[in-house]
């Protein structure tokens, strides 16, 4: 049987499906905003999380670290605790990227998923092919859960213990695990992990079980299996990497079954990808899939929360596997939010226009400076200066030119054109900008034609013309 912490753990009523969990500071706490104008503050006030799969080589970028620390009150590590990043070689394990996860996380009071222990892929060759019989085998996945769950305990709310361990007809998969050592290497590696750190909450996690089929039937009964046998799960992730206009109609069903056997559902990696180019009709039923898959999870007691697979297309794994295929994300390639964003928040009981993003609320908070300060035949010289009401870690401004005028050089901004379209981002060195400071960037056009101040956004919300 489960031990009485554990299963205490298990049984939770929505409005305390946060008793018990690792945070790192308040963030899972707080008391519900006035108008959950983000993610993270209408996930709190329903109290489960939002969470985000964190790119390690992204942190340094001040507009992708804003909304990773603004907008999520959870974070995965996308790639640097999987094995062959943590264990490249037998003995040798690289902490590295996975501790300047959990430093991020504790530095924006948010928990941690750990992602994963035991799994078929990015497996380092000395496992895959090592020829390791079955007790040297677990010999190894016992001392790599052990040695990695030991480093971080008391730091990770949630582990992915074993993950993608089925078919799509439900039958095993014939991963190097269950060829070597069997069906029993999954309720091995569970037993190995709550030793190892008792605290934390125990998943196993797969694809294309979002909906009753033969492969979600196959974990169902593998978990009830293991629930019998006293192996210590408290929770299942359901990756739902989904296709636009193919979701399934049943996921709130499913995963109803699966929380009444006792354990968390969560939404571990979701994301919905669409033919590209997708239009923008493509782009708003995108967004009301969205919500209806986080509603779906947040109609089921038991369900824990919901994490997005990265949030900027720019970040996407989907275009690398799927050719043709892309826009997956709740931000778009220039991280301005989609309406996947505002599905999201709606999906979260949130009121999309409060202000998505790190920056000011739509028609508030900024106030634009838009001057040509100088004008010539063939170029102008323009200024932009945006005074903020609050505080802004990373900054993305756009506004439109008239057709044909481009620009030339730019100064204090990283600046791109589409169009007529201008997108400025800050520099390396001016992301952070105090409440009541002003951002300043100039540019060089080619042309010297008069036109008026065109409307500015900071952010995805619309400043006031100075």
């Amino acid at each position: 049987m489960l031990s009485l912490v554990r299963q205490a753990a298990v049984v939770f009523a929505a409005g305390a499906l946060l008793s018990g969990v690792v945070t790192h500071g308040s963030a899972l706490a707080q008391e519900p905003s006035a108008q959950a104008g983000t993610l993270r503050e209408a996930a709190e006030a329903e109290g489960v999380f939002i969470g985000s799969a964190i790119a390690d080589h992204r942190l340094s970028d001040s507009r992708y670290n804003a909304i990773a620390s603004t907008e999520f009150n959870s974070v995965t590590a996308e790639n640097v605790m999987k094995w062959e990043s943590i264990q490249p070689s037998r003995g040798s394990f690289n902490f590295a990227g996975g501790d300047r996860l959990v430093d991020f996380a504790e530095q924006n009071d948010q928990q941690v998923w750990g992602h994963t222990l035991v799994w078929h892929s990015q497996l380092p060759d000395w496992v895959e092919y090592g020829g390791f019989d079955a007790a040297e085998l677990t010999e190894i996945t016992d001392e790599h859960i052990t040695t990695v769950m030991d480093h971080y305990e008391g730091d990770i709310a949630y582990w992915d213990v074993v993950n993608e361990a089925f078919n799509e007809d439900g039958t095993f998969r014939q991963s190097v695990f269950q060829q070597t050592i069997g069906e029993e290497y999954i309720a091995n590696a569970f037993r190995t992990a709550e030793q190892a750190d008792p605290g934390a909450k125990l998943c196993i996690n797969d694809y294309n079980i979002e909906g009753v089929n033969a492969k979600s039937n196959g974990m169902y009964n593998l978990v009830r299996g293991l629930l019998a046998d006293g192996v210590p799960i408290d929770c299942v992730g359901f990756q739902s990497h989904l296709i636009l206009d193919m979701i399934p109609g049943d996921i709130q069903t499913n995963l109803q079954r699966f929380a009444d056997l006792g354990v968390e559902v969560i939404v571990t990696e979701l994301d919905i990808r669409i033919p590209m180019p997708a239009d923008n009709a493509e782009l708003q039923r995108q967004g009301d899939q969205f919500e209806s898959v986080v509603s779906s999870c947040l109609a089921v007691d038991g369900c824990a929360g919901v994490t997005v697979w990265g949030f900027g297309d720019a970040d996407s794994w989907v275009p690398d596997v799927f050719e043709g295929e892309g826009a997956a994300c709740l931000y778009d390639e220039n991280y301005q939010p989609k309406p996947a964003y505002d599905g999201v928040l709606t999906g979260l009981g949130g009121e999309p226009g409060g202000g998505p993003g790190p920056g000011p609320g739509p028609g508030e908070g900024c106030v634009a400076n838009y001057q040509v300060t100088s004008r010539w035949n063939a170029g102008s010289v323009v200024q932009v200066g945006i005074t903020v009401d609050r505080a802004v870690s990373g900054w993305t401004v756009t506004f439109s030119l008239p057709a044909g005028e481009s620009v030339t050089s730019h100064w204090n901004t990283q600046l791109s054109q589409n169009g007529t379209t201008v997108t400025a981002r800050n520099a390396p060195y001016n992301g952070n900008v105090p409440a009541g400071g002003t951002l300043n960037f100039g540019f060089q056009t080619n042309s010297g034609a008069v036109y008026s101040a065109p409307g500015v956004t900071l952010n995805g919300a619309a400043c006031r013309a100075a």
